[in-house]
């Protein structure tokens, strides 16, 4: 496995189309190659890392090495597509960034809870958010070292 930017992937899910489109310019503004997946509601997260039907292509829709994923959205809130990905063996490794709106300390302490790896508040400017998502990437994605998604091999004696 060769952990070159090239195949680091991002998977969004959030429902704001406004939101969509800042994380976007802010990958192109900071020069990041990482492919962005987007899903917009909870299931379709849940249905992308499953590898279900349209997502079963992993050419196409690679495992992310980072999630990035607002709360509040439609069928399935980020709590539970959190919670969902933490009990799974593998998934369970890719670091999962919490952006969302609320700053109630509820909200905050129960994303810890499930196993969220940052909780962002999303600030309420554009250039604000253009720089969060900026600020995350390059974190996330250059600074940090990647955990392997592939299952180990079977060692046999």
């Amino acid at each position: 496995m060769d952990n070159t930017n090239n195949d680091f992937t991002v998977l969004l899910v959030e429902d704001d189309l406004n939101d969509i489109f800042l994380v976007k310019r802010a990958f192109k503004k900071a020069h990041i190659p990482n492919p962005l997946q987007v899903v917009t509601d909870g299931v379709d997260a849940i249905h992308y890392l499953q590898g279900d039907d349209k997502y079963a292509d992993r050419q196409l829709h690679p495992l992310p090495h980072l999630i990035v994923m607002d709360i509040k959205m439609p069928r399935k809130t980020g709590f539970e597509v959190l919670d969902w990905i933490k009990h799974d063996g593998l998934l369970k490794r890719i670091p999962v960034i919490i952006v969302s709106s609320s700053d109630q300390p509820e909200d905050i302490n129960r994303a810890y809870e499930l196993g969220a790896n940052a909780y962002m508040i999303k600030p309420v400017d554009f250039r604000s958010v253009e720089n969060l998502f900026q600020s995350i990437t390059h974190y996330w994605g250059l600074e940090c070292a990647k955990p392997e998604l592939e299952p180990e091999p079977e060692h046999h004696h």
